[in-house]
């Protein structure tokens, strides 16, 4: 039986995938995030610049980014499930074997290659996600989902800092790798594979069983599905400069509390991430309700949620860089993390607006290229350049400039394409 909503399978499942895929993703952040808050120990043994940390940072993303097509493609002509699995078994073993590096050399490599293991995660379970989710609970379901990566930065910054300061780095790695592959394991007996565009061809009337006969698209035909949406191609503008920023704060604030305010490895990891990620955490089901519910009203109900996150975030990325009091910084990220949030929940769900289900995994795919490569993969070193001349402080408080960009490029999109392309994306569900 095709475990969906529409198929009799017990209707809690939907959210019960949330919770198992909420796991996943805890760990698929912590891991990722771990390094930062053990940069210092890491750059006094290895002897390293700011600019070659930010080469270590970006290495992650470059190849997270570049591989990103890739997965999407793979994502929708395989097993969603297997896809997820093997990737979080595969990125965990080499968190893990991160702990052998001796070289600045071995850590660029070991990076690159978890980058390889974790692109495959988001296009396979946004879309999976998808499918047991229609439209009028699926950003609710998203931004549930999102509280997992604010969850897991913060255990990553944190007990990757803690673990550091008394066992060294490399146990950091040892610890989070370990347990990922422990919950690859069990999820195997539970997560199951829904039929392909479930909830979507049934909102729009069409049996889900039909689904078992609908033809994919070729590798080309779903790249230019996307390439040729207007509103695609605003979204992917907004999520390269949203992750430039995210970047920046997951890359550089931790470095930025120690050398500045003098705090520990342990404590500089934790209020990096704590008073960003918990607002972010509260923010996320709020912004995902509140665009579900615009949505109803009109197509570009989502986008106008990411749009005021990223618009209203950026005076406090601002001040983040230029204030000399711990009491401000603490506010600045709480309202910072708090704006991000309403912005993340619907990262996914305003592209699943305008794209048919087949090109789903693509356009995650396509999404997390761009934001990684070009957002994400280009702050770490722009930030420590720019660093290196001026100071950290300011390098940061430069990056909100690129939060305003983003806001532009979604209200435009809202005003001049989204109703035309939701509506032709509908017209093609009923069309099968």
């Amino acid at each position: 039986m095709t475990d969906t909503p529409s198929t009799g399978w017990n209707r809690n499942y939907r959210w019960y995938v949330v919770g198992m895929l909420w796991f996943i993703a805890f760990f698929n952040y912590a891991d990722r995030q771990a390094i930062f808050s053990v940069f210092p120990l890491i750059g006094e043994e290895m002897g390293l610049s700011n600019t070659e940390k930010g080469v270590l940072g970006s290495a992650f993303m470059w190849v997270y980014g570049l591989m990103a097509p890739i997965a999407g493609l793979m994502v929708d002509r395989v097993s969603r499930k297997k896809a997820i699995l093997w990737g979080l078994q595969v990125w965990s073993v080499i968190c893990m074997l991160t702990a052998t590096s001796t070289k600045f050399g071995h850590l660029i490599f070991w990076r690159a290659a978890e980058g390889l293991g974790e692109t495959f995660y988001f296009p396979a379970s946004m879309s999976l996600i998808s499918d047991y989710h229609p439209k009028e609970t699926r950003s609710r379901a998203m931004g549930l989902h999102q509280t997992s990566v604010y969850m897991g930065t913060i255990a990553g910054g944190f007990f990757a800092g803690l673990i550091g300061q008394h066992y060294g780095w490399r146990w950091s790695f040892v610890v989070f790798g370990a347990f990922g592959v422990v919950l690859g394991f069990v999820l195997q007996r539970f997560l199951r594979e829904p039929a392909r565009g479930a909830a979507d061809y049934a909102s729009a009337g069409v049996d889900v069983n039909m689904q078992t006969a609908v033809k994919r698209l070729a590798p080309g035909q779903a790249i230019l599905e996307i390439l040729g949406n207007s509103t695609a191609l605003t979204l992917l503008g907004g999520f390269m400069c949203a992750n430039f920023v995210a970047a920046v704060l997951l890359t550089w604030m931790p470095s930025f509390l120690t050398e500045e305010f003098g705090m520990t490895l342990a404590m500089s990891g934790l209020t990096a991430t704590l008073y960003v990620q918990l607002a972010s955490m509260c923010a996320a089901p709020l912004g995902g309700w509140l665009a579900d519910t615009l949505r109803v009203r009109f197509p570009g109900g989502r986008m106008a949620v990411q749009a005021l996150g990223l618009l209203c975030g950026a005076p406090f990325v601002l001040l983040c860089g230029m204030t000399q009091s711990v009491g401000t910084l603490i506010l600045a990220l709480t309202f910072w993390g708090f704006f991000k949030g309403l912005y993340d929940a619907n990262i996914f769900a305003s592209i699943y607006d305008v794209v048919r289900p087949e090109a789903r995994g693509v356009a995650a795919g396509m999404m997390n290229a761009i934001g990684w490569l070009i957002g994400g993969g280009s702050a770490p070193i722009l930030i420590g350049m720019i660093a290196d001349q001026r100071s950290l402080g300011f390098a940061i408080a430069t990056a909100s400039v690129v939060y305003v960009m983003g806001s532009l490029f979604l209200a435009f999109g809202i005003v001049m394409f989204v109703r035309r392309d939701s509506e032709r994306m509908q017209a093609a569900l009923r069309e099968g």
